[in-house]
């Protein structure tokens, strides 16, 4: 099974503190809109997610279909598949993707320890 390129994204409180300290780490904004609170911020092939207000707790993140640079797969395992996969492996999800469907889709699985899990696919 192929989850795709993944990242961590975070729930913070305040983005322009968190974007400079990931700076001072070493990260660079990659992708997002600070005025829209949320930037993708890389430090080489590490890639994390700043989001203020949109999250609750921290999210573990799969995209399908995109390498660690956000660049669409010719060949990849499709969301809808994955998740087949992963119900019959007895998986419970807190949202699911439309089987009917194709393209962009996602859903929501928790681990063990309740860690939310979002797998994200936009191709």
């Amino acid at each position: 099974m192929k989850l795709g390129a993944f990242s961590v994204s975070l729930a913070v409180k305040d983005i322009h503190v968190s974007k400079a300290f990931y700076e001072n780490l070493g990260f660079s904004v990659f992708h997002g809109d600070i005025n829209q609170n949320w930037l993708i911020m890389k430090n080489e092939q590490t890639t994390i997610g700043l989001f203020q207000g949109m999250f609750e707790d921290n999210i573990l993140t799969f995209n399908p279909g995109w390498t660690q640079n956000a660049e669409n797969l010719d060949s990849f395992t499709d969301i809808r598949d994955i998740q087949k996969e992963l119900k019959g492996k007895d998986f419970e999800f807190a949202t699911e993707a439309d089987e009917s469907t194709s393209g962009p889709a996602s859903f929501v699985i928790k681990d063990p320890d309740g860690n939310v899990i979002l797998v994200d696919q936009h191709v």
